[in-house]
């Protein structure tokens, strides 16, 4: 099982699927690398991705001491990647982990190709933030109500009637309440407002129009704060509109990286110790 080395020495799983050029995938709040399995096979047939365990989720530590930060997570990403020996990679990171993504671009923009922000949010006081009465049923004691409270903010009625679940989106139940309670705070304390003009690599965002998570405001702000980056509205979509969705979304992601390729002659070399 490969790990990276964090910089504060904790250790961060990965796993790496596919061939071609590396493309970094992101999870959301509180959730492990299985986040992607529903639409990871299409992006492998074309690209090497490559997706970490969190800080806390997944076979990654979970230290009751450390810094749990969406900037942190991206030098944990920024760590994964040199222990692959990967210089340079496409990056998509949806809700939290399009969080993460706007700090691996704007902290370390010689690291990245082509980038992809999904359903996720510029945070700090210019964000869009979801209505008071979500976060309240989402903290409902009553922990099935909350579940069906956060299934209903990541599917639309019309897909949980065809697919019953289980879905993989919904956290990674394995994970201890202190990481749990530091992921929240994590993303809650998200504001890269100012860091995201800096961002150089061709960025695409992604959203549902129905997302009341993170609701839609968000893709507008974003995509207007990142110098020339495109926007794709998923007309209905909700929060996981790259599963409900994946045709239409994967297709623009794919479209995208493939407009910017990384041209890297290192790109053929082997990936490192954790193939």
């Amino acid at each position: 099982m490969p790990y990276a080395t964090a910089p504060d020495q904790a250790r961060i799983h990965y796993d790496v699927r596919g061939s071609g050029e590396p493309l970094l995938l992101l999870a959301g709040q509180a959730n492990a690398h299985n986040w992607w399995d529903g639409v990871r096979p299409a992006l492998d047939a074309e690209f090497r991705t490559i997706a970490a365990d969190h800080l806390g989720t997944g076979a990654s530590d979970a230290p009751h001491a450390a810094e749990y930060s969406t900037r942190r997570f991206a030098a944990d990403a920024v760590a994964v990647l040199d222990d692959l020996g990967v210089e340079r990679a496409h990056v998509y990171g949806t809700s939290m982990g399009g969080k993460i993504a706007q700090w691996i671009a704007a902290d370390h923009p010689e690291r990245v190709g082509a980038l992809v922000l999904g359903c996720t949010s510029p945070g700090g006081p210019n964000a869009v933030n979801a209505s008071s009465a979500i976060a309240r049923a989402l903290g409902s004691p009553d922990r099935e109500a909350a579940r069906r409270t956060l299934i209903g903010l990541m599917f639309t009625p019309e897909w949980t009637r065809h697919d019953p679940g289980p879905y993989r989106v919904l956290g990674d139940a394995s994970m201890e309440p202190h990481a749990r309670r530091a992921h929240l705070a994590a993303s809650r304390a998200h504001d890269a407002w100012d860091a995201l003009p800096s961002i150089t690599a061709p960025t695409l965002v992604l959203h549902g129009t129905d997302d009341a998570f993170a609701p839609a405001a968000n893709a507008h702000l974003i995509a207007d704060r990142i110098p020339d980056a495109r926007l794709h509205l998923l007309e209905g979509a909700r929060h996981a509109y790259f599963e409900e969705r994946a045709e239409e979304a994967t297709k623009a992601v794919m479209d995208h990286l493939r407009s910017h390729r990384l041209h890297m002659a290192a790109q053929s070399a082997p990936l490192g110790r954790g193939t």
